[in-house]
């Protein structure tokens, strides 16, 4: 621009020449600050052993800066395409001769193995008219299994006081059915039935029986991998919430002593983890977890049937993740819905839309707006009306949100315990 402005203004051609010189200097000066020397800037990515599914996952960058002088970052890492992040992007700067530690979070979206690429870092000095590309090989693969962050907070919530503010309930049942725990002093409230008169005679004060809940008892969790299940919600789909609230419920179930299994259905029965008690079974049921794999076939319901039929021998609580949109949907898989409950304790575990919830919420003014929400309103009666066809058949069932999916499994697994159903 100065040296167009010269031919107006003459004497800025002579700035204009001293202006070159000037950026020329500086660009050679530039160059060699910045790209003399080998391995001036040292680098390593720092991945967890396995990723989170739905779970932010921290990715930790230690950087080394070997120059006598502060650098300024530019970052492109290659992360996993199954993100599908095209602009990743990270600018900061680093002292002379120290070590920095960059912190950045992804969140999958869906299990299998993801695999990292090169580490890209661009360097520059104070002057930035060039920069030196650091193309560091750290290449990575992090295989992405269901949420156990979520299995670690809800292992803490089970003991924490304050689980009431998660949703969480906190019953405890003294019974007449359940296992014997000891005798104690009466106290008042206590079940005068529960009176032992034997220990009462003895020590001249009443006493009484006190009984815990039964334990060693199966819970197996079962999964629909049907097209049903295949509906997203927030970036997950339906099977994946109900493979991270399979993990959960699991773990929560060892710890109240009862066995945990699992199995997964749609043309057939894949992934069966027997329902046991022991110190491996968590192991074996995230391994089997995160091989759930499906192509979204019509789920055969029958097949599931024949198959708890012939090995489910002991009675069991049954927690079925499935979907039904329509009453028409449930009455085609309702003959083998009361079969398997003839025989074991079933509770069948399912979706309320809630993209119809925002229609219905959401006002009217427009004709078509009002026909939306008439038929988002019938859609949702229907969910209403499958509940209620369920219970007239002493099927349980839990209606949820997919968010809500994992609390509300877990309050109906301790409702189920405090009453003694099982």
């Amino acid at each position: 621009m100065l040296f167009a402005l010269s031919y107006f203004i003459p004497l800025l051609f002579n700035i204009a020449q001293l202006s070159i010189l000037v950026l020329a200097a500086l660009f050679i000066l530039d160059v060699l600050l910045v790209f003399i020397g080998n391995k001036k800037i040292e680098a390593s990515r720092i991945v967890p052993d396995k990723f989170s599914n739905g779970d932010a996952n921290q990715i930790e960058l230690s950087i080394r800066n070997k120059y006598p002088f502060v650098v300024y970052l530019e970052i492109i890492d290659e992360v996993p395409e199954q993100f599908q992040i095209r602009d990743f992007k990270i600018k900061d700067k680093i002292n002379p001769r120290k070590e920095k530690q960059i912190y950045y979070n992804l969140t999958p979206k869906e299990r299998g193995e993801y695999h990292f690429g090169y580490l890209n870092i661009y360097a520059s000095s104070a002057i930035k008219l060039v920069a030196k590309r650091f193309m560091l090989e750290h290449k990575a693969m992090v295989p992405t299994y269901p949420s156990f962050k979520q299995l670690k907070k809800f292992e803490l919530l089970n003991i924490n006081k304050n689980a009431m503010d998660y949703g969480l309930k906190k019953v405890r049942r003294l019974g007449h059915t359940m296992e014997f725990e000891q005798i104690k002093d009466y106290v008042l409230g206590d079940d005068l039935r529960t009176i032992n008169w034997k220990a009462t005679a003895k020590k001249n004060q009443l006493m009484v029986n006190q009984f815990q809940d039964e334990k060693s008892q199966p819970v197996y969790s079962i999964i629909d991998k049907g097209r049903i299940m295949k509906m997203p919600f927030d970036g997950l789909s339906l099977l994946d919430y109900a493979i991270n609230a399979t993990l959960v419920i699991s773990n929560i179930v060892l710890k109240k002593h009862d066995k945990a299994g699992m199995l997964s259905f749609s043309k057939k029965i894949e992934n069966v983890v027997v329902a046991e008690r022991r110190s491996g079974q968590m192991q074996l049921i995230l391994e089997a977890l995160y091989n759930v794999k499906t192509d979204f076939f019509e789920s055969d319901f029958g097949r599931l049937y024949a198959n708890i039929k012939r090995h489910v021998t002991h009675r069991s609580l049954l927690l079925m993740y499935t979907n039904f949109e329509t009453l028409d949907g449930l009455n085609r898989q309702l003959p083998y819905l009361k079969a398997i409950a003839k025989s074991h304790l079933l509770v069948v575990i399912f979706f309320k839309n809630t993209e119809i919830d925002t229609l219905i919420n959401n006002k009217a003014e427009t004709i078509q707006q009002v026909y939306d929400k008439v038929i988002a309103e019938k859609f949702d009666f229907e969910k209403r009306l499958i509940v209620n066809e369920l219970k007239k058949f002493g099927i349980h069932s839990i209606l949820t949100t997919p968010e809500n999916l994992t609390v509300d499994t877990i309050n109906k697994y301790l409702e189920i315990k405090a009453r003694g159903l099982l």
